[in-house]
């Protein structure tokens, strides 16, 4: 029976399958339908499972049951899987995992549930797992690996190579071999291809890059991408503060983060948090709730200022129709450039030798712009309401509102991220109030000047 169907999606009779077996108990049926299937087909399978039917599905498939499947479902699935399994299952599923898997799976369980699990496991692996998990959260430490392969630069080609050969220890999966010193710190790498290539006698030390891209255990996980994106890395060794080897990162680590910090932006800056779309009704109506009693907060801010020409709204209905042209049109023009500053200041492409040029462009590109639209909005008012004046009017404040929406969708961004506040988390509100605030004010105050 086939997992997917043409579009690439869960096949629904699989999936009716799997959970007539779930619903009947028959772990036989079950893993005949999963046990020898991807790891991502099984975390598509949980997501579409029933809540009840997850942990279900786990118990059912017992040693089938690869939990390497969890580092790829929401975190709201891993965590009520995690939940309602019993600890000691838990401990024997993370057991047989790379490092960087386990730490993943427990790095959010609760201090006393991860506790019991660690001491259910070998003294060994419950070291580095513990070390592992004693650095910050999402830190280079808790994405690396610490199974890799370090020798010592006096070793030859051929001994390396029996060395890997007879090693049971060796990670799954693995491009580069990192050169050590006598106090474990990274010297040089040797990747496999040039390795295979040198006749046995050869020192490792005549072949290896010197060049040791490292990176610290308590970098940041975006950093540490931001690394592995300037200098084209496969891997990176990983060192501790006094630079001793302690791990290695791997670009399939580094793409996940890259995947995670991008979602982060995009949520942050429609202001739902961490939301994921397994989130139960209450869970996100609660993260909602918040920006949006702030957007409104902001709104009653910008009606505040309309009640300020209440008198010259009552004599001109004509600029009630036009009002929301000048806004609708600022708040667009500032998402734009603060959607390009939020990106540009995330990838450190924004930084202080730039800041002045890009300000001065979207600056020009607001001019520009509101000026382009002033002729265009002008004439259809002015046209419409047989008004020339008005049509001034409203001319003159696409002008000044695209004008500002440029200054601020660079200004608020910035200046949120200088007092060490997630830009792309606060900027859409505090925009959006200005630009409608700017709008309203100019057209409404103008209009009271020239036509009252």
């Amino acid at each position: 029976m086939a997992v997917r169907d043409a579009d690439g999606e869960i096949a629904a009779p699989f999936l009716q399958a799997v959970s007539e077996a779930v619903e009947a108990g028959d772990g036989a049926a079950l893993r005949a339908l999963c046990a020898d299937r991807h790891e991502i087909d099984i975390a598509d399978i949980l997501e579409m499972l029933d809540q009840d039917e997850r942990p279900l599905f786990v118990a059912l498939l017992g040693e089938d049951f690869d939990y390497a499947v969890l580092t790829e479902v929401d975190d709201t699935v891993r965590e009520q899987i995690i939940e309602a399994l019993p600890n000691e299952a838990v401990a024997e599923g993370v057991r047989d995992l790379e490092s960087d898997d386990a730490v993943y799976i427990l790095e959010d369980l609760e201090a006393e549930d991860q506790a019991e699990i660690l001491a259910r496991m070998p003294a060994v692996e419950r070291a580095v797992l513990r070390r592992s998990l004693d650095f910050p959260e999402d830190s280079a430490g808790r994405r690396m690996q610490t199974d890799l392969i370090a020798v010592p630069p006096f070793w030859t080609v051929g001994r390396t190579i029996d060395y890997m050969r007879e090693s049971e220890d060796l990670p799954d999966e693995f491009y580069e071999i990192i050169v050590v010193d006598e106090q474990f710190k990274p010297v040089g790498t040797v990747a496999l291809n040039r390795l295979l290539r040198t006749k046995r006698p050869i020192p490792i030390e005549t072949i290896m890059d010197p060049d040791v891209q490292s990176i610290r255990a308590d970098l940041d996980q975006e950093e540490a991408a931001r690394v592995f994106e300037r200098y084209n890395l496969v891997s990176a060794a990983v060192v501790d503060d006094h630079d001793r080897l302690v791990g290695v990162l791997m670009f399939d680590d580094i793409v996940d983060v890259i995947q995670e910090e991008a979602e982060e932006d995009i949520r942050g800056l429609a202001g739902v948090g961490d939301e994921e779309i397994s989130d139960t009704v209450a869970y996100t109506a609660r993260s909602r709730f918040t920006w949006l009693f702030v957007n409104l907060a902001t709104a009653i801010l910008a009606s505040g200022v309309i009640a300020l020409f209440d008198a010259t709204l009552q004599q001109m209905v004509a600029l009630a129709i036009l009002m929301p042209i000048v806004a609708s049109m600022g708040g667009n023009a500032g998402t734009q450039t603060m959607t390009v500053a939020v990106r540009s200041l995330a990838t450190r492409e924004l930084a202080g030798y730039n800041i002045r040029r890009f300000a001065t462009r979207e600056l020009m590109v607001g001019l520009i712009n509101g000026v382009l639209f002033a002729v265009i909005i002008g004439v259809v008012a002015a046209t419409w309401f047989t008004n020339v004046q008005l049509g001034a009017v409203i001319a003159a404040a696409m002008i000044v509102n695209l004008f500002c929406a440029g200054l601020f969708g660079i200004a608020i961004p910035v200046g949120l991220d200088k007092m060490g506040i997630d830009p792309a988390i606060a900027s859409t509100v505090f925009l959006t109030t200005v630009t409608d605030v700017v709008g309203f004010f100019a057209f409404l105050g103008l209009a009271t000047v020239l036509l009252m």
